[in-house]
């Protein structure tokens, strides 16, 4: 098991660490570390960066992912913005999450509310090999096949 050093700020003291809300889940749920007693309300069409009152120290060659909680975009069109959002291992300051609503009514995030879930996974680091020629790049059944070129079935 990977182990990550974090820390809680004031603000997001009571709020406890991200967790997954079963025991096989992957995602662990990041809280909203709003000022107690105050309610933000994302109108529809809205954004509104949320903070969740956690620094990480992520080990180099890991990143975190910050991704939507899927209830909350099923029943109130409510999602991260920039999804993954990625946490890099170099980063220190506060996680926050980008939080929008393409929903139709306005959404209100309150103070320990699950707003997005983190993931920390891999993340390889690569060096590139330019080539001059493209068929050096090798041949596929896709080919240069884009957007809905394998089909729908």
């Amino acid at each position: 098991m990977l182990t990550v050093a974090i820390h809680l700020l004031p603000h997001g003291q009571d709020l406890g660490l991200p967790e997954p809300a079963t025991p096989h889940a992957t995602g662990m749920d990041l809280r909203a570390a709003l000022p107690e007693g105050e309610i933000w309300t994302l109108e529809p069409g809205s954004r509104r960066l949320v903070p969740t009152g956690l620094v990480l120290a992520l080990p180099t060659g890991f990143e975190g992912q910050v991704r939507p909680r899927s209830g909350l975009a099923l029943r109130h069109g409510v999602t991260v913005l920039n999804a993954p959002g990625t946490i890099d291992a170099d980063y220190r300051g506060e996680v926050a999450v980008v939080l929008i609503n393409h929903g139709e009514a306005p959404f209100e995030v309150r103070r320990g509310d699950r707003i997005a879930q983190l993931v920390v996974a891999p993340a390889t680091p690569c060096a590139w090999s330019p080539q001059t020629d493209l068929a050096a790049l090798g041949a596929t059944q896709r080919g240069e096949g884009g957007y809905g070129s394998t089909g729908r079935s």
